[in-house]
């Protein structure tokens, strides 16, 4: 096990737990019903498990495949593939996972800036394309002869004509510069002790974001791991209390460990068994701590001001807040 320094928080499994949380990792030989994949991380190939799945059971699909990049997941190799091959790869998963989706069901696909130019016309081909948001990852490699690369990108889909977007569960609490006011009356912001603050409907643009780093206690060793705060927003904006989140490739388990601080019903498919147990090990955090941070009381905070606002004086206070 590698050495980390003493204030590093990057959740790590020992091998007794990898050991204890690999017994919990469930397996899929033969059908199983909605019912039976609740609360569900599945060691598995998505595209060989989905034949073993229920139709129309899915309410919100957050599908955060390997991008088309060569890559190492603790093991498993994904190789960049030329263009066709790797739509032909996306369409296959494509069509192995929408027998799943209701008809009113909400797909949210994430990528990096190349790769969407490759899944965009196949994602238009299959569903109704929404919207593209793009977020600030915030790291990134500096390059000579380029621009730093620091933004992904998440499609919004959806299954059909009708389906559910709340647009109150995820409004982002902006600080306010030039308060404006009517009758000498604040319009459209609050007075509060740590100044003014609006609430904001979001756009399509995230700049809001922390990537996860070691001083954060979300934080594992995927090497692609996204925020919960990021998760939080897809499923508090395309899904209700109860509904079915599905995520067909769940790396470390963020969107099941969101799904469950959200009171969702939720299964994940990972090939790799270790990155299962540390979504075990994060799942059982989360059941007995629900606080995701950047989101508090039913809001979203633009990132390192809830830290402010709260004013934590003691110290296990700070280190939680220090980060939004």
């Amino acid at each position: 096990m590698k050495q980390r320094a003493p204030k590093n928080r990057t959740l790590t499994c020992s091998d007794e737990e990898l050991q204890q949380l690999s017994q919990k990792i469930a397996k899929i030989t033969m059908p199983v019903s909605a019912q039976e994949l609740h609360l569900q991380v599945i060691c598995a190939d998505i595209f060989k498990a989905a034949k073993n799945l229920p139709e129309c059971f899915v309410d919100l699909l957050v599908l955060d495949p390997p991008y088309n990049l060569s890559k190492n997941f603790n093991g498993h190799l994904f190789k960049r593939k030329d263009a066709i091959n790797y739509q032909d790869w996306f369409q296959i998963a494509l069509d192995v996972l929408t027998p799943t989706l209701k008809k009113n069901a909400s797909i949210y696909v994430c990528s990096d800036w190349k790769t969407s130019m490759l899944i965009a016309p196949i994602l238009e081909q299959n569903f109704y394309v929404r919207n593209r948001i793009t977020w600030e990852r915030e790291k990134g490699r500096g390059a000579k002869a380029n621009w730093k690369n620091n933004t992904e990108d998440i499609w919004f889909c959806t299954n059909g004509e009708e389906y559910y977007f709340n647009i109150e569960s995820v409004k982002l609490k902006r600080k306010v510069l030039a308060p404006y006011r009517e009758n000498g009356m604040p319009k459209d912001w609050q007075q509060e002790s740590a100044g003014n603050f609006r609430l904001t409907h979001p756009s399509n643009i995230w700049t809001d974001m922390t990537v996860p780093f070691w001083s954060m206690p979300e934080n594992t060793d995927h090497p692609t791991q996204k925020p919960e705060k990021l998760m939080a927003k897809l499923i508090l904006a395309s899904s209700k209390p109860g509904d079915f989140v599905l995520d067909p490739f769940l790396g470390s388990g963020t969107t099941a460990v969101v799904a469950e601080k959200l009171n969702r019903r939720w299964a994940g498919f990972e090939l790799n068994s270790e990155y299962c147990c540390w979504a075990l090990k994060r799942i059982e955090k989360a059941c007995r701590d629900s606080k995701i941070q950047g989101y508090k009381d039913g809001v979203f905070w633009e990132r390192n001001s809830l830290a402010e606002q709260n004013k934590p004086t003691r110290k296990s206070e700070i280190q939680e807040d220090l980060l939004v």
